[in-house]
């Protein structure tokens, strides 16, 4: 077969400090699983503290946004408003333009019937001048 390595399935226990390790590491290593024990703990403190503490900013913060929109809803009826007259003098002026835009393109237009029926006229004397040259 292979020579496979396979993790243990147990972890490692510590050797015990009188079987070849040196005494300076296995204080170290016992100190530092102390102070993450020690910040483990100060860690949930301050969870537990903060946690009320959230809820009441949480809390906080729903109120100014009722506040806010308690203030927010005169104005916006107000604007709606002023859009409303704003609009309508817009459709208004819109209307009048549209009219007056029709009333140019209809009296335009005879003139420009007119215009293509002299046209007409003018070619045909010119041929009346030929003919009475002739």
């Amino acid at each position: 077969m292979t020579d496979e390595q396979f993790p243990p399935t147990e972890p490692a226990a510590e050797p015990p400090a009188d079987e070849g390790t040196l005494p300076e590491a296995h204080t170290a290593a016992s100190q530092a699983r102390e102070w993450l024990a020690q910040l483990q703990q100060m860690i949930d403190q301050v969870a537990a503290h903060a946690a009320p503490v959230a809820r009441d900013v949480a809390a906080k913060a729903a109120e100014l946004a009722a506040v806010a929109g308690d203030k927010a809803g005169p104005f916006a009826k107000r604007a709606a408003e002023k859009t409303e007259e704003v609009g309508a003098r817009v459709a208004d002026r819109s209307r009048r333009f549209a009219e007056e835009i029709r009333h140019r393109a209809e009296a335009d237009e005879p003139a420009a019937k007119a215009g293509e029926s002299e046209p007409a006229a003018d070619a045909a004397a010119p041929q009346d001048d030929e003919t009475a040259g002739a």
